[in-house]
């Protein structure tokens, strides 16, 4: 599965993350299309919920199909957990985070800084020219800093040689679906039967079929860190077993509901934090394959 949550959540608990609406892409926003053609700002069409007694963070957020750590972050009320009776709190109309635009800087900043399509992000806030908060769809909050997190190089390629990616992290049109959606890793081109690599030590924390990810294999690694491999063709570990850097984990297949006719490895790169294993761009912490010569 690649276009689906960056947070651990629902019934497929930290394996494999259940799918939530995009927001609308009624146009492909660009600062040349007029205002009275873009929809009305994320936050302008944020909601209020009174907590009842019963009702849960969880129950809340899945009423609304969001995750809970969307709420968390607008409402910092709930970010103990727990959905105080008779609290009044904000309901966006889908996931993300609401962002204070820093003095000097414009919403293509934040677009760059969050590593989301700059046009999605003007569409999402109603192609408004200089907006000083703005509502970043797909990324959820995090009590984790991104700076308090392991940020070393991955020490292994995934695959035997460097492959072109043909579908990157974040807000992308589905190549089969044709809609804006999220994709939580990155989707590297190689052979099918190509030998799929563990790019560092660590834990078998899964390995099987895993629904939309086809066959899964899961790494767990030191520093609150773990990688994901799916769709593949043959799985060669099993659950709880010690890998190397190196290790083959299994061959490059095409099972499961890939987003891409051609024969690939979809490659996550998650991080551990109170709300689930995180999905972080995998692309900047991958060195390519050296060639000796």
């Amino acid at each position: 599965m690649a276009f689906c949550l960056v947070v651990a959540a629902s019934e497929k608990s930290a394996v494999a993350d259940e799918i939530f609406p995009a927001p609308p892409p009624s146009i492909q926003g660009t600062p040349g299309i007029t205002e009275s053609l873009c929809p009305k700002p994320a936050l302008d069409r944020v909601t209020r919920h009174t907590v009842v007694p019963g009702e849960t963070l969880q129950s809340i957020a899945s009423k609304y199909n969001l995750i809970s750590a969307t709420l968390m972050g607008m409402n910092p009320s709930l970010r103990q957990g727990k959905a105080p009776v008779g609290a009044e709190i904000l309901i966006p109309p889908y996931n993300g985070i609401r962002v204070q635009v820093p003095a000097g800087k414009t919403w293509e900043d934040v677009a760059k800084t969050y590593r989301i399509r700059a046009d999605v992000l003007y569409e999402v806030n109603g192609c408004q020219k200089n907006p000083r908060v703005v509502f970043v769809p797909g990324v959820n909050w995090s009590p984790v800093s991104l700076a308090g997190r392991n940020n070393r190089k991955l020490a292994q390629y995934p695959l035997p040689t460097t492959a072109a990616i043909a579908l990157g992290y974040g807000w992308q049109i589905n190549p089969v679906s044709n809609e804006v959606a999220f994709h939580s890793g990155i989707d590297l081109l190689a052979e099918t039967g190509t030998s799929v690599l563990a790019v560092d030590p660590g834990t078998v924390a899964f390995a099987g079929d895993r629904g939309n990810y086809g066959n899964l294999v899961v790494i767990n690694h030191s520093g609150g860190r773990q990688t994901r491999y799916a769709h593949l063709a043959t799985i060669d570990v099993s659950l709880g077993e010690k890998v190397n850097q190196g290790d083959v984990l299994g061959t490059v297949g095409s099972t499961g509901l890939p987003d891409l006719d051609k024969p690939h490895l979809h490659f996550e790169l998650r991080y551990n934090s109170n709300l689930g294993w995180v999905a972080q761009d995998p692309q900047p912490y991958l060195q390519p394959v050296v060639v000796n010569r």
